[in-house]
């Protein structure tokens, strides 16, 4: 099947991302100039095995110290200042990049893909700002003078070309600039094929299984292949891969959501199967009012466990399929035991995983016969929801997370999962 570009929207969308965000606030907030301090920012700075969640520029390329590393693998270097996260502070500049944007596009022109991360249209703004490139260049000039912070530009005709461009040119350039007749001399190189945005790692295995590595092959493979395969996902990355994207600003986020999920990296091991099982339940409880809010329900359900170091690493990531859609908390729970009756052998648990796909709209729930307390049971899901909502999310907890091995109180007082 041969993709007529001709036949497509001619957009012209910006993907900007804020340089090492995290960080660079951070050092500003301290005085510091972000492209030549050594600063970490971490998710604690008392435990030892707290991961590193940004560094600048400079920390990066003279230590080796990125996002991922541990506090205890940062050099005891006098030059190097180690921060906590503060969340509430990078999400109140994140507000004022918003507003700045909206100086140059309206705000239905603006979607806040994340903290750090806005898509932007700008077609139509030719005679007041130039040239997309003008005006790419204006936005990191005018960011670096009001905000101290600098920013990479990547400019497609969709979505999803601005952001593989941003990853895959732009951050190293500053600015970068793909059309359709990019695709097949930039877009088709890309391997390993996780380096396409939206495909991960265990995307990434399934399709290797079908001789597919590069982008290149996945876009000539046959789509009845990728269709039989992935169903409706094997034709969205039919497509992808052909860079084709019709999706509106922040449909990938709103419209095209396909799955719930909720993971977290533990405060500690845990060796005990009970306690193991009452995290699992406070994030499927987690899970389903995620799913709630968006007013979908799910029938497939996911469960991983990441294990300790001590266990050599490994651990599990297993789905089943129920029968009918759920957003009920005990209905995702009791799947979720199910996968971990069936896989966990004893070992040290170090991180957990839940997801809800194979999403429906929560109004399409078959109602059984047999089951005819689960109307009361969905609608008691969206009265606890609401009671959270409004008096907050610590007011209303499972028994669970009162005892040690609970994370939802802790995790309550947290902004984005880290320290506000």
């Amino acid at each position: 099947m041969k993709v007529d570009y001709n036949s497509l929207p001619a957009r012209t969308i910006f993907c900007i991302d804020m340089k090492s965000f995290y960080a660079s606030c951070s050092a500003l907030s301290l005085g510091l100039d972000p492209l030549t301090c050594y600063l970490a920012v971490v998710g604690d700075t008392k435990r030892d095995g707290s991961v590193v969640l940004a560094a600048t520029p400079r920390l990066k390329a003279e230590f080796g110290i990125k996002t991922g590393n541990r506090l205890f693998e940062i050099p005891n270097d006098p030059r190097i200042k180690i921060v906590n996260a503060q969340m509430s502070t990078y999400l109140q500049v994140s507000t004022k990049l918003t507003k700045f944007f909206n100086q140059y596009v309206p705000l239905e022109a603006i979607h806040t893909y994340s903290v750090d991360e806005s898509f932007l249209d700008v077609k139509g703004t030719k005679r007041l700002w130039g040239t997309e490139w003008d005006l790419a260049k204006r936005i990191r000039e005018e960011m670096l003078t009001e905000f101290g912070l600098s920013c990479s530009i990547g400019i497609g005709p969709n979505m999803l070309l601005a952001k593989v461009c941003l990853d895959l040119e732009a951050k190293k350039e500053g600015i970068a600039h793909w059309t359709y007749a990019d695709v097949e001399k930039k877009l088709w190189n890309v391997s390993p094929l996780r380096q396409m945005w939206g495909i991960g790692s265990r995307m990434e295995k399934r399709l290797n299984k079908l001789g597919i590595y590069s982008i290149g092959q996945l876009a000539n493979a046959p789509l009845a292949l990728l269709e039989k395969h992935f169903g409706i996902m094997g034709n969205q990355l039919y497509y992808h891969a052909n860079g084709v994207d019709l999706s509106e600003l922040g449909a990938p986020i709103m419209d095209g959501q396909i799955s719930f999920g909720k993971s977290q990296i533990l405060l500690r091991d845990y060796c005990d199967r009970g306690e193991v099982k009452h995290v699992i339940l406070e994030m499927a409880e987690e899970v389903a009012r995620r799913a709630r809010t968006a007013k979908k329900a799910g029938r497939t359900v996911s469960l991983g466990l990441g294990y300790s170091k001590d266990e050599a690493g490994g651990g599990f990531h297993r789905s089943i399929t129920l029968q009918g859609a759920t957003n009920i908390t005990l209905e995702i729970y009791n799947a979720c035991l199910q996968l971990f009756d069936q896989h966990y052998k004893g070992e040290t648990v170090r991180s957990i995983s839940i997801a809800l796909s194979n999403v429906i709209n929560d109004d399409q729930i078959q109602l059984s016969l047999l089951e005819p307390n689960k109307p009361r049971q969905r609608n008691l899901g969206y009265v606890m929801d609401f009671i959270r909502e409004k008096h907050g999310s610590d007011k209303l907890l499972r028994a669970v997370s009162y005892t040690k091995a609970g994370t939802a109180k802790h995790r309550s007082k947290l902004v984005g999962g880290h320290k506000a």
